[in-house]
């Protein structure tokens, strides 16, 4: 009682008269505010529930923040709150169709390259235009590019299946691509040939394979964003000793991808059989051990959301990792020629994207599993090619898979490239005691220029 009394005295003498006419508005403004509170929190609950849907349907207005992983783990709750790829307004589709006859006017009148520009412009307002990626087809395949052409026919009909005009033209291209593409393969075939001819004692194609076991090790980890330079990657599988100044991350990314290649060229290449789950939960385990080892080998548990991609939910990894090997131990499949059976070994994995980290390295090794098998050497997708590489999975992800196959055949021919000209000999003729003597066996195949 002792400081309620003395809080009366205080205020007493402190408010004088005014004590009562204070108590008198305070209560006036008390009942005045009290019926709002529920008001509020309706308030509160609508705004939260337009904020929610505006969300769903137009995204955030605000940037995620960055993450330096190539994909976000996130509860499967928060799928609804996502952003969604924004659409196009009602003016952007006006304005890119009247970008489309301005095109077709300039096509008329011979302006071809001012046609393309237009048309370029109006799909980067409405990417889903279909008369647009139809009629830069059109252009495309009189200018000879019938790959790109027959690429936006597919486009254009993933979005609009009954378009006549892009089914018409698809019709028209595609055996055109088919026989481009059975061509290239050919040729890949004939340098493999030509590779499996060099003896396997020979000393360039031995050293050539060594430094193209560091070169996949140091690219694989450079296209996931590692820092790490060549040599210090050679410098780290050879002594285990750790490079001062770079992430301990980093460093146990690439150890863990060398043991994974091990593991597959000591044991998978040398076994018998059919491919199973276990093997490609096995690769994965070395892959990610070094760095998460709780997670290596293991199916994630969490939704895992990369680009516009939505992968399977957790509850379905498993049936989708079952039908997968079925595919890879098919009939269907080991027909395939063998940059095909590996382009698709690739994408299907990391469709499914089955891991928290570590998909696309796993996926990169699987391939090139699936190649060792078929007796291609492995192959290297540079970081230099990641812009490439990504376009062609979004892509793919888009329902054409054409062009991720064309690009692992390209880097194929690369690799085989690379070991055929580096296990190639160049004899040079080297000069005599005098001009008159010069080596009979020997053919000068580089001209030497005499010094001033």
């Amino acid at each position: 009682m002792a400081p309620v009394t003395v809080w009366r005295s205080t205020g007493g003498r402190v408010l004088g008269g005014w004590g009562p006419l204070l108590c008198v508005l305070l209560g006036s403004l008390v009942a005045l505010l009290m019926p709002l509170v529920g008001v509020d929190n309706q308030c509160r609950f609508a705004l939260k529930s337009f904020a929610q849907l505006r969300c769903q349907l137009w995204g955030s207005s605000q940037q995620p923040p960055a993450v330096q992983s190539t994909s976000l783990t996130v509860p499967f709750t928060a799928l609804d709150l996502l952003p969604r790829r924004s659409k196009p307004s009602k003016e952007m589709k006006l304005e890119a169709k009247a970008a489309l006859q301005q095109a077709l006017e300039m096509k008329k009148l011979g302006k071809r390259e001012k046609a393309h520009k237009l048309l370029l412009h109006a799909l980067s307002l409405n990417p889903e235009f279909v008369d647009a990626l139809t009629e830069l087809g059109t252009i495309l395949e009189e200018e000879k590019d019938v790959v790109q052409a027959d690429q936006l026919y597919t486009k254009a009909l993933a979005i609009s299946p009954s378009h006549k005009r892009a089914l018409v033209s698809r019709d028209r291209t595609l055996p055109l691509v088919e026989e481009i593409d059975q061509r290239h393969f050919g040729i890949i075939d004939s340098k493999v040939r030509r590779l499996m001819s060099i003896p396997k004692g020979n000393s360039a194609l031995r050293r050539v394979m060594e430094e193209t076991y560091y070169h996949h090790i140091y690219h694989t980890v450079a296209i996931e964003g590692s820092t790490l330079t060549l040599s210090e990657i050679r410098h780290i599988i050879e002594t285990r000793y750790a490079v001062p100044g770079k992430s301990l991350q980093e460093q146990n990314e690439a150890i863990g991808v060398d043991v994974a290649m091990k593991f597959i060229n000591t044991t998978l290449l040398s076994r018998s059989g059919v491919m199973t789950v276990g093997d490609i939960l096995e690769i994965h385990r070395r892959v990610l051990g070094y760095v998460d080892p709780v997670e290596g080998g293991r199916l994630r548990t969490s939704q895992v959301f990369v680009g516009q991609h939505i992968p399977p939910h957790p509850r379905d990894l498993q049936r989708h990792m079952q039908e997968l090997v079925q595919w890879l131990n098919s009939d269907e499949a080991l027909q395939l020629h063998p940059v095909e059976y590996a382009a698709l070994a690739h994408y299907k994995l990391v469709y499914v994207h089955p891991f928290v980290d570590g998909n696309g390295r796993t996926s990169r090794l699987l391939m090139n599993l699936v190649l060792m098998q078929a007796h291609f050497p492995p192959i290297t997708i540079r970081k230099e090619q990641r812009a490439e590489y990504y376009t062609a999975l979004d892509t793919a992800n888009g329902g054409d898979v054409r062009p991720f196959i064309r690009f692992i055949a390209k880097c194929t021919e690369i690799t085989l490239d690379t070991l055929l000209i580096s296990t190639t000999e160049h004899p040079v003729g080297l000069p005599g005691a005098s001009q008159d003597q010069a080596c009979p066996d020997c053919k000068q195949t580089i001209p030497i220029t005499p010094h001033n």
